[in-house]
């Protein structure tokens, strides 16, 4: 019990907190080579051609979005891109609601709207809009996330390098009262772990608000699919190609009403980051260098965090012969105790201290996935949604 203990306790830290301080030093590294040899070659970096901007297709899927459809597209016809090299496809996946209504009533040429009347999930209808596309570069978003005006040439100027395959682009959290950036100290960290991982082509997935790939490396994915950005994303790596993230290609998104929401939204990533888990053994491969250590250190140890820590637990409490893990169980027993005392904070509408505050989402995130886990492995996976805020 005691090796299940500390190892519990040693992987949910290496994770957090050693993985990370790892990843800064080689990122570190490689950023220091690469200013070397910038300075020894004096080569230019990055090659902008503003004259000559690539035709783009943005890909939308959509279901019921009756109360931010209108404001999606009117965004992207505000962009400050050549609107004779944009094209939006838009799909309703089986709404309910007025979507379909709200975006037929747009006569815009470079706007094209399915309808489709069964609801068969998001992937099935990315699967058709990718199909339609006749662009090279096609950009992935969704339909109550809004771009900054130079969203699309932040991120298509990456794509003058033959080698790179896909960017992933920076969404900023906002309150739908206030407008105030929501992004709390966690996303941050995650922004970090991204801008670093990046820097070694170990950039793990993408965000489904803002994203461009390659179209001739898109590859379908099963209808039942849940997380779809990071899977795309992820076998434009596994075809040998760069995933880039850029911190200035910036979308907006309001953050999720309440925590009911936000709860349901965390529960079906979780299920579909074991379901990606299961559906992706090539990314196990260790020749993969840093892509594998990123998956490993950042992904996989972070999807069974929650069984980590109820071990760690389970196994502490068959260790109560001596007075130094009595001790251990006492301070897992007042971690949680604060833990739950932020969540009913966060439930009853009232703020808690920064450090109480973090402590309650980490735990309600373990739960969730957790919940995610017991859900993948006893019921039929469906590609279905239901839509959420966020």
């Amino acid at each position: 019990m005691t090796a299940l203990f500390w190892a519990s306790i040693a992987v949910i830290v290496y994770s957090y907190f050693i993985y990370p301080l790892i990843l800064f030093i080689f990122s570190g590294i490689k950023q220091a080579s690469s200013d070397t040899k910038y300075l020894w070659r004096r080569h230019q970096r990055r090659t902008l051609d503003n004259q000559s901007l690539p035709p783009v297709s943005i890909i939308i899927a959509a279901y019921n979005e009756e109360t931010c459809i209108k404001a999606r597209v009117e965004n992207l016809l505000a962009l400050d891109y050549p609107q004779d090299k944009l094209t939006f496809l838009i799909g309703s996946d089986g709404s309910s609601d007025a979507t379909a209504e709200i975006l037929t009533a747009f006569a815009v040429e470079n706007l094209q709207v399915h309808i489709f009347n069964e609801n068969r999930g998001k992937m099935s209808v990315l699967n058709d809009l990718v199909n339609l596309a006749q662009d090279d570069i096609l950009i992935f978003s969704d339909a109550n996330t809004h771009f900054q005006t130079d969203t699309i040439s932040k991120l298509t100027r990456h794509f003058d390098n033959h080698k790179i395959g896909a960017v992933c682009g920076e969404l900023h959290l906002v309150d739908s009262d206030s407008g105030d950036n929501k992004d709390n100290v966690y996303w941050r960290y995650e922004q970090v772990l991204k801008f670093h991982e990046s820097r070694l082509n170990a950039l793990q997935g993408a965000n489904g608000a803002i994203y461009a790939i390659r179209k001739a490396l898109f590859m379908p994915l099963p209808a039942n699919t849940i997380v779809d950005d990071f899977q795309i994303a992820m076998n434009v790596a596994k075809q040998g190609l760069t995933l880039r993230y850029d911190p200035e290609a910036i979308a907006i998104e309001e953050i999720a009403p309440n925590l009911a929401e936000e709860e349901g939204r965390r529960v079906r990533i979780g299920l579909g980051n074991y379901q990606a888990f299961f559906n992706m053994p090539w990314a196990l491969n260790p020749l993969l260098g840093w892509r594998f250590i990123a998956y490993i250190s950042h992904k996989v140890c972070r999807w069974f965090v929650p069984h980590f820590m109820l071990l760690a637990f389970v196994a502490n409490c068959f260790l109560l012969d001596t007075g130094f893990y009595q001790l251990t169980l006492m301070a897992q027993l007042f971690f949680y105790a604060l833990a739950f005392y932020g969540i009913k904070r966060q439930s009853a509408g009232k703020k808690s201290a920064t450090f109480i505050a973090l402590l309650a989402f980490f735990v309600a995130m373990n739960l969730a996935l957790m919940r995610g886990f017991i859900k993948y492995f006893s019921s039929n996976v469906q590609g279905t949604w239901q839509r959420t805020t966020r």
